[in-house]
């Protein structure tokens, strides 16, 4: 249950983070509002987290990237075939591990053998009371693994919403620029939204 509770909290957080605060960037002609901000508006990377939370792939529709839904389908279809493979097992062995511990302690369940399934029939107690609990602990750990699984599909379609309004037009620079830090010259590696004429001056936004 701890670590139920747990792949709760880490999903949460998942759609949380998936949402970052953006300062805002005045214009030339002072409003707070850029191009920017307008893409965003116009293809929300809340509303694509929020999509995927309620039901895996629908951010990635909302996205239009369809060809990632058989990956997300894949993943948390896998994860979901483990752990109902576990709970089966559990509950396999958890019953074995009863009716033979009643037939020996309590002398009871003695009609219920039969119900057994047969490759854990001839199985000793101790042995299923091990694989009872392994089972038991695999239920959990996949539990958990298929919530990682559903917030990283959250995360994916907000950070592809996301990509959506980066600025990849001719405002773009990146490049080794020449400068004076702390009275040494030298060079740096720069990544900014700036605008360079054929002279090579830059002109910042």
């Amino acid at each position: 249950m701890k670590l139920f509770l747990q792949g709760g909290i880490i999903l949460i957080s998942f759609v949380l983070l998936a949402q970052p605060v953006y300062s805002q960037r005045k214009d030339s002609t002072g409003t707070s509002k850029n191009k920017y901000e307008a893409a965003q508006a116009a293809h929300s990377p809340k509303k694509a987290a929020i999509r995927s939370a309620i039901l895996p792939g629908l951010g990635q529709i909302y996205n239009k990237k369809d060809l990632k839904l058989p990956i997300v389908y894949g993943a948390l279809g896998a994860s979901g075939a483990i752990f109902f493979y576990n709970l089966t097992n559990y509950q396999d062995t958890r019953f074995a591990y009863r009716v033979k511990y009643n037939m020996r302690e309590n002398g009871t369940d003695s009609s219920l053998f039969n119900s057994i399934k047969s490759n854990l029939k001839p199985l000793p107690e101790e042995s299923l009371r091990y694989y009872r609990d392994q089972f038991r602990r695999d239920i959990d750990y996949s539990a958990l693994f298929f919530l990682l699984l559903w917030g990283l599909n959250v995360m994916d379609a907000a950070v592809d919403a996301h990509l959506k309004t980066f600025d990849v037009g001719p405002d773009l620079f990146l490049g080794f620029v020449y400068r004076t830090i702390n009275g040494c010259p030298g060079h740096d590696l720069v990544f900014d939204t700036t605008l360079h004429d054929t002279q090579g001056q830059q002109h910042n936004h």
